[in-house]
Formats: C-alpha cells, sequence, structure tokens
C-alpha cells in the first residue's frame, strides 16, 4: 500500500487561517491545479471532518472513487453518506488501511488536516508528502500536523517553482 499525502500550507506552516480554513482564499490556481491532479490520480482519498467541511461543497462523488472523511460523529452525516464514495468512519488508520486493503486499494491520498495527517505519519504509513509551500504568513492557525508527531525523516526528492509569486512545490520520500 503506497500512501501520498498531499498539503498546502504557508511559509511559517499554516494549513488554516486562525482556525478558519478559507483554504481557497490564499492558495495559489497552482496549487489548486496541482492538488485537483493528485485526486484524478487516486481511486480513495481520505480526509478529515474539518478538511471535509472546508471542502464539502466542491466535493463531487464519483463510482470508482472512495472519499473516507475520519470523525468521531459518522452518524452526523448520515444524510450525506454515499456508500462505496463518500463514508464517514470512526477507526483507526492501521485498522483503515487494512480494511482498504482487503477491498484491493493500492494507493491512498491522504488530504489532511493536522489530526488526520498525524495519525498516519506516526504510524508509519506515509510513503510519500507533497508540500505546496505558498507565499504568505498568519499569525495564527492549524499546522500540517499536530503535535503528537514524534520525529520523522524525509528526503526531499525535487523542488518546482509553480508560478512567479513564489508558490513551491517540494516532495519528500519517508526515509
Amino acid at each position: 500500500m503506497k500512501i501520498t499525502c498531499v498539503m498546502v500550507q504557508t511559509v511559517n506552516g499554516k494549513i488554516t487561517e486562525g482556525e478558519e480554513s478559507r483554504i481557497y482564499k490564499w492558495t495559489s490556481k497552482e496549487d489548486k491545479a496541482h492538488f485537483e491532479g493528485m485526486v484524478a490520480k487516486h481511486n480513495c482519498i481520505i480526509m478529515g471532518s474539518s478538511t471535509y467541511e472546508a471542502a464539502k461543497k466542491v466535493i463531487k462523488p464519483e463510482p470508482g472513487k472512495l472519499r473516507i472523511v475520519l470523525t468521531r460523529n459518522p452518524e452526523k452525516y448520515g444524510e450525506v453518506e454515499i456508500p462505496g464514495q463518500l463514508e464517514f468512519k470512526t477507526i483507526t488508520a492501521r485498522d483503515l488501511v487494512n480494511m482498504l486493503i482487503e477491498k484491493g486499494y493500492t494507493e491512498i491520498l491522504l488530504a489532511g488536516g493536522g489530526q488526520i495527517n498525524a495519525l498516519f505519519f506516526n504510524e508509519g504509513l506515509v510513503d510519500e508528502l507533497y508540500l505546496t509551500v505558498e507565499p504568505v504568513l498568519f499569525g495564527e492557525g492549524k499546522n500540517i500536523i499536530d503535535e503528537s508527531v514524534k520525529e520523522i525523516p524525509l528526503q526531499l526528492e525535487s523542488v518546482e517553482k509553480l508560478n512567479e509569486n513564489g508558490t513551491v512545490l517540494l516532495h519528500y520520500k519517508r526515509v
């Protein structure tokens, strides 16, 4: 099973502006294109409920693409759940990966947020990280991973400047 995490952050490591995501207001069109390309290449995408809430207006369920939202309250989403396309679960990262392997999935796209990313990084499940750094600063906000993450060594594979403003795409692999 290959798990790729894809995230965007500010220069100072924030993935939200304060407590609110507003991600579509401060990220570049180039990052959006990169993210959409990653989503198109994967038939299984995992995110947390905060990420889902921030992006639900643009998430379009489709046959053959499973989106799993990890949440403490899956019953809250009963009316929007579509089995096999949009599912809401309370399950550990390792148990979820094992379940997906049993269902025949070989690649997963992990799309955050910080708590969900930490669950997968702490279990040693993430193989790659694509991190877009946008040239903006926020004084407060959430980080790409929460405080529970221990040291996880990564190796830089590539750096790509995405636009003239200085948006940079970093590709790391777990060491």
